[in-house]
């Protein structure tokens, strides 16, 4: 099994008829898939996603892949392929129309609406091309063939590339739901179809590969879905994804059925179901959908919410909800039902919602306690059958951290595939298919490029590090004014701190400190501003750790006096 290797080396040229793949992101992280995949001088991207920011990265709004391995490339894209209309796979594509935007987009219907609406708010009109399940397309020397795929949005597909280096099957996000509310299932007769036409490489998704057995298929939720909207005494406050089109299918059925009406809260769940709904994947009873003016004049038991915000974000509704800073007051007798998962790294904002909501009164449902979520990725056993029905020649784990990888490249081993043929990458970790076998070559750069506000970029590691130090540590701001001829203080420095605690003798100590290190600059004939600068915050950041335990920001002033 060929592990990725920090001493790893800018790659080489692609061989001559070979195939090269590069993961951009999604690998070692769940969100911002990209996948660029190389060959005869062209290249075809496979989703364009974005990540969510952790506790850690204060002021992002997202984290897109890294751009600069292509950037100089952009006219060789043929195309950008997406595999289904989830944001970390979808959310990067206006960042990547920005730096070209003729780049073909091809997709099912249901993404590729779901990005126009997401385009449209960034002002740009893609060249789009529509496909479905058995579809063949060329984009240039890539050859496309689609296969359905069952995940937790409609419409997902998995992408069959054959290019004259072989060919090569990407499962998208995906699961093996046999029963799905659209009955649209996952295509084991293509993929073993391709499997007996050959498959050289095979990318995988890794999410659930260390959970054993199979996903529970979405239907075995009715009765825990049915029972809250039959039962609860007042409101039922529904929190999903707002792109998980059969889960609030399923909340629209059990309204109805117990005679209830639902109304949609939030900008992008009123925006995605509407675009649903006209499409044809979201089918509402007639007279169920009411709007807020509707709704008040309804009694608490006839109502159904359903809003975003099942993650814990800051800005969604039902957080809002739980600060007391939404229209909608959570009272007594309320239903709130959480109808999602708990992704990795959100747990505790999702318990701070949950808190927040039974403080107020109301009764939360959520996974932990009823059973009313299953994922929207395959299990070990599932991807095994995968394996098994596929036959790949050389498999390459994709969409997960790093244990997430580690497990599925266990699996496949485990079905029989040459360990030496089983590839673990990273982002930025350069793959070579080359007559017939795929192995790592090289890496190239694949940072985080963080999104804040308008600006793309311009946030950096360094500048993060600055942000949560200025949350965790406070800040000092020290202004001298420095006699030029003798480099002495001309009088006291003044102190402006935030977030460091201080009354107006803390900082006198270290008055003598900044004299000293003038004194001493001055000896070495020190006398420029900005160093000075400098050396009078190393002098102060000491002194605070010395003697407070504390790390501040500091920000010094030399004024020449």
């Amino acid at each position: 099994m060929s592990h990725p290797h920090p001493e790893l080396k800018a790659a080489p040229p692609l061989p001559e008829g070979g195939l090269r793949v590069t993961a951009l992101g999604g690998l070692g992280e769940i969100g911002r898939n990209m996948t660029v995949f190389e060959h005869a001088g062209k290249l075809l991207i496979v989703d364009c996603g974005v990540l969510f920011p952790e506790e850690n990265q204060p002021g992002v709004d997202v984290i897109l892949p890294d751009f600069t391995s292509i950037r100089d490339r952009l006219d060789d894209i043929v195309a950008v392929v997406l595999t289904h209309g989830h944001e970390d796979h979808i959310g990067g594509v206006p960042y990547l129309l920005r730096e070209r935007s003729d780049i073909p987009v091809v997709g099912s219907k249901l993404t590729l609406a779901f990005l126009e609406a997401k385009l449209k708010e960034h002002g740009i009109r893609p060249r789009t091309v529509r496909v479905r399940e058995g579809d063949r397309r060329g984009f240039g020397p890539f050859d496309c063939e689609f296969v359905a795929v069952n995940h937790s949005i409609p419409d997902g597909l998995a992408v069959a590339l054959r290019t004259r280096a072989g060919m090569v099957l990407h499962t998208g996000d995906f699961k093996m739901d046999q029963f799905p509310l659209d009955d649209r299932i996952t295509d084991l007769r293509a993929f073993a179809r391709l499997g007996e036409e050959g498959v050289d490489l095979f990318l995988t998704d890794s999410t659930n590969a260390e959970v054993p057995g199979f996903t529970t298929s979405e239907r075995e939720l009715n009765p825990a879905i049915e029972q809250v909207l039959r039962t609860a005494p007042r409101r039922v406050i529904v929190s999903s994804f707002a792109s998980h089109v059969h889960r609030i299918q399923q909340v629209l059925d059990a309204a109805h059925q117990h005679g209830r009406k639902v109304a949609f809260v939030g900008r992008s769940m009123v925006r995605n179901m509407g675009i649903a709904r006209d499409l044809g994947y979201l089918k509402v009873p007639s007279g169920l959908v009411v709007n807020a003016k509707e709704l008040e004049k309804l009694p608490d038991h006839r109502i159904t919410l359903v809003c975003t915000g099942s993650q814990g974000e800051p800005m969604a509704a039902l957080s809002r909800m739980a600060n007391r800073d939404h229209a909608i007051r959570i009272g007594k007798g309320d239903t709130v039902l959480l109808a999602s998962s708990l992704i990795p790294g959100n747990e505790n904002a999702i318990y701070r919602v949950i808190n927040g909501l039974t403080r107020w009164g109301a009764n939360v449902v959520h996974k932990g306690n009823a059973k009313v979520h299953v994922s929207g990725h395959a299990s070990a056993g599932e991807l095994v059958y995968c394996y098994n029905i596929v036959r790949p020649r050389n498999v390459m784990p994709v969409h997960g951290e790093f244990r997430h990888l580690r497990a599925n490249a266990d699996l496949a081993i485990r079905t029989g595939v040459d360990p030496e043929r089983v590839v673990i990458a990273e982002d930025g970790v350069v793959v070579d298919l080359v007559d017939g076998r795929a192995s790592i070559v090289g890496k190239v750069p694949a940072g985080n490029v963080y999104v804040d506000g308008m600006e793309v970029g311009g946030a950096t590691e360094a500048s993060l590090k600055d942000r949560v130090t200025l949350a965790q540590e406070g800040v000092i701001t020290v202004v001298a004014l420095v006699d030029a001829d003798t480099g002495a203080l001309a009088e006291p420095p003044d102190f402006l701190a935030r977030g460091f605690v201080h009354d107006e003798t803390t900082f006198e100590p270290v008055i003598p400190v900044i004299e000293k290190t003038l004194a001493t600059a001055a000896q070495e004939g020190v006398g420029d501003a900005h160093q000075l600068e400098q050396l009078i915050a190393r002098a102060v950041g000491n002194w605070a750790f010395r003697t407070h335990r504390r790390r501040p920001l500091i920000i010094p002033v030399v004024i020449d006096a």
